[in-house]
């Protein structure tokens, strides 16, 4: 289905202005775009025209277990190897979050997963950025508005984390806006990593952590107090620190552990990626379904819920989709979802100017629809 046939209450969700926090570099190609890049290297891949191509990813990834997941990563890495294709699918992440209605998103990818060609990190992180304002340039150029930024990433099962923390705040003038660490999450907490986040904090550099989607509240807690996170990747495993106590015909009653009161009553944002959890084994604990996601009862509960799409070739899917499929699942109007945009533009790492004006913009977008 196409986005532009996603329509809620008769209105096209693709039209809506919507904010991207948790959308991968790595995990957003364009199928027929690493089929060109990868014939310039002479990599076989395991498909040879698109479409077939993107049903591999789709396959590949849904197993249900995020270690299978992450492997589909190592076909989309190989082909991101040089400035010229790190800037292309820079390029074309731009221009196809724009046509998905987002109005910001941030672009987060590990620059030390992308030096096999030679690259040094700070040529990585300056040919994405010339990408992502090629691409900015692109939009405008066809009446479109729409503003990124780069979270550069360290992978939580290497010791390069102070290095890219480093590299994150050499670059935070030129297009970095966050840092965050990801790859394998159990095995691997935030607590690993302390020097990089004493050193982020040192420079008030914001923090996004991937915590309490393959690990649960003990993870996020480290990502709390070891990374200092101001977001939480996923998060949705803090749902493991409620409890239901009983339910009626109309309502359930729950209490909070201590970690996710902390959560909630400070407003930390959730950067949920419904497909994606589901994929990954994440909700594995409340069903098999996407009605099974505790992103309603989390949202009921007042926590600071965004979606997002996480990967969207591995999850074929757009953040249109993502909010289509909430709708469906819980019955969501287009205040919830304009909801939603709002908690990602309050979330996103900008100045509070920018976030005011970019909330401003959601308000303006679906105000002019209801």
């Amino acid at each position: 289905m196409a986005d532009d046939d996603y329509l809620l209450d008769g209105v096209s969700i693709a039209a809506l202005p919507k904010v991207s926090l948790h959308d991968h570099l790595d995990g957003g190609l364009r199928p027929q775009t690493i089929i060109e890049l990868a014939d310039e290297i002479g990599l076989d891949l395991p498909a040879s025209d698109a479409s077939a191509l993107g049903r591999w990813f789709a396959a590949h990834a849904d197993s249900g277990s995020l270690v299978e997941y992450l492997t589909t990563f190592d076909v989309t890495i190989a082909v991101m190897q040089t400035e010229a294709g790190l800037a292309r699918v820079a390029r074309d992440w731009v221009l196809d979050l724009a046509a998905d209605g987002v109005v910001y998103g941030e672009a987060r990818w590990a620059p030390e997963q992308h030096l096999a060609r030679g690259l040094s990190l700070d040529a990585a992180v300056e040919a994405v950025q010339a990408g992502l304002e090629q691409g900015v340039a692109d939009v405008r150029q066809t009446g479109g508005d729409i503003a990124v930024g780069q979270l550069v990433t360290a992978m939580r099962h290497t010791d390069s984390s102070h290095d890219i923390a480093r590299l994150a705040v050499r670059h935070r003038e030129r297009g970095v806006v966050g840092f965050d660490i990801a790859g394998p999450e159990a095995g691997f907490p935030p607590s690993r990593h302390r020097e990089a986040f004493d050193y982020l904090a040192s420079e008030f550099f914001p923090v996004t952590v991937h915590a309490g989607e393959a690990d649960g509240p003990p993870s996020i807690r480290s990502a709390l107090i070891d990374g200092r996170a101001l977001r939480l990747g996923h998060g949705v495993r803090i749902a493991e620190d409620l409890v239901i106590e009983h339910e009626d015909d109309d309502n359930s009653f729950v209490s909070l552990g201590q970690l996710a009161q902390w959560v909630r009553d400070r407003g930390i944002p959730l950067e949920l990626s419904p497909s994606s959890n589901l994929q990954t084994g994440a909700i594995a604990a409340w069903g098999d379904a996407l009605a099974d996601h505790p992103f309603d009862l989390l949202y009921q509960l007042g926590f600071q819920v965004t979606v997002n799409v996480d990967n969207r070739l591995m999850s074929a899917t757009s953040l249109t989709r993502e909010l289509s499929l909430l709708a469906d699942a819980f019955g969501y109007s287009l205040a919830d979802l304009e909801t939603f945009q709002l908690n990602a533009a309050e979330a996103a790492f900008l100045p509070l100017e920018d976030r005011e004006d970019l909330a401003d913009q959601i308000s303006l977008g679906f105000g002019a629809v209801s």
